[in-house]
């Protein structure tokens, strides 16, 4: 039952789904999560052969790696699918949204729990990387392309390479239903304003010490 309610959660949220049956029959991000609920089974009773036999079958026909370890809560929308990558010890919440090419992996240092918590209602965009034992919050939004190996707060939105956080606000919508990648500010622009505000202040210090030297030197 709970593969019928995911589904029925990404034909509301997808605006390109028909249907139901068209989610069930032809989203490879849908069945990228029958192949992992199936192999998340045998890893959990320690068959652990079969569990990599099963998720590198759905690797192949779907494009989408997820370690038979990871947890996955209700809800996951995953569109498009293809290059995302989950690792072994990744852990995500209820409704989540995530893009193509997004990664939750390790950094390689870490042992034990070394990929990232998600929390539900967090919105992934396309190409993102969290990598390392990171937790991210509730209601969080991760930028196309940025990564991630900090801690993200909740409600935070963040961009960047590295990321970091550029807008958090109190209560929300979840990102997670509302697919609005192109809203996110553009950081290099607000490095860029942010840097212009420096070199005008800058400026116009500068000035006034011209013109206290100059007072200066007519007094004397």
């Amino acid at each position: 039952m709970s593969l019928i309610s995911d589904a029925i959660s990404i034909s509301k949220r997808d605006p390109a789904a028909r249907n139901v049956f068209e989610v069930v029959f032809l989203y490879s991000g849908f069945h990228a999560l029958v192949y992992h609920k199936v192999a998340s089974f045998f890893y959990r009773h320690k068959m652990l052969f079969i569990a990599r036999l099963i998720s590198q079958t759905g690797r192949h026909f779907t494009g989408v790696e997820i370690h038979p370890g990871a947890k996955i809560g209700k809800g996951l929308f995953i569109d498009h699918g293809m290059g995302i990558v989950i690792g072994e010890t990744a852990e995500i919440g209820d409704y989540c949204t995530i893009y193509h090419q997004v990664t939750l992996g390790g950094t390689g240092k870490h042992k034990g729990k070394r990929h990232p918590t998600v929390g539900s209602n967090v919105l992934i965009g396309a190409g993102a990387k969290l990598l390392g034992p990171l937790t991210v919050g509730d209601n969080a939004l991760i930028g196309a392309g940025a990564i991630v190996l900090d801690e993200v707060p909740e409600n935070a939105t963040v961009t960047g390479i590295k990321a970091r956080v550029i807008k958090q606000e109190g209560h929300r919508l979840s990102p997670s239903f509302e697919l609005q990648q192109d809203k996110l500010p553009d950081p290099i622009a607000q490095a860029l304003c942010q840097l212009s505000v420096i070199i005008e202040r800058q400026g116009a210090e500068i000035k006034e010490l011209k013109r206290a030297i100059q007072e200066r030197d007519n007094i004397k």
